[in-house]
């Protein structure tokens, strides 16, 4: 697989629910950018953040000046959602070439929840994407909330950045947490790269 590009310059849509860690991973991206000198830019969370809602955030890194925190329509390299449904509402917003990445968990949070597979079928429709099974491997390592970070993980395999640099914010990000945290989340990041490197369709 090509990495996106190589002037530095790339735009990533991050949703999904309350609840699922998007901000987490909006945090570890602003904190990779920032440690490879970067710019970077984040926008707001919009929807409500209550567990249920939707979620989402844009996130701009570059290596020149960024104007705007908002990624325009049909500008964004990737969208990475922690809930399959909600990859579906920015699709407007991915480029003909850019990436989904998403969990083949739903978190049916609303009453009229699409059939599943019509859902995944959508995203199928799109050459570059990668559905993992993201919060069945994060409980097999003991935390199905490390999912976000499974996720993550098979993003950074896209991305123009060392996976170095993920490791150690996501070291930055946890440590008050405590070590057993930290351990978690670099193993749930070196699952997803695996299961990205190993894709095959589910």
């Amino acid at each position: 697989h090509s990495k996106l590009k190589s002037d530095m310059n790339t735009n990533i849509i991050i949703s999904g629910v309350g609840g699922q860690g998007i901000l987490t991973i909006a945090a570890v991206l602003d904190t990779v950018a920032l440690s490879e000198k970067l710019n970077v830019k984040q926008s707001e969370v919009h929807g409500m953040s209550q567990r249920g809602g939707a979620v989402q955030s844009h996130v701009r890194i570059s290596d020149k000046p960024i104007h705007s925190d908002l990624i325009p329509e049909g500008k964004a390299d990737m969208i990475l959602s922690v809930e399959p449904l909600e990859s579906l509402r920015y699709l407007p917003y991915l480029k003909e070439d850019g990436w989904i990445i998403t969990d083949s968990e739903t978190f049916e949070n609303i009453r009229n929840y699409p059939e599943k597979e019509l859902v995944f079928d959508r995203i199928k429709a799109y050459p570059n994407h990668k559905i993992l099974n993201a919060t069945e491997e994060a409980k097999k390592l003991g935390n199905s909330k490390a999912a976000n970070m499974i996720l993550l993980g098979a993003a950074s395999t896209l991305l123009p950045i060392a996976g170095e640099s993920f490791e150690k914010a996501i070291e930055k990000m946890f440590e008050r947490k405590g070590e057993r945290v930290v351990a978690l989340n670099l193993e749930a990041f070196q699952k997803g790269k695996a299961l990205a490197l190993n894709y095959t369709e589910v």
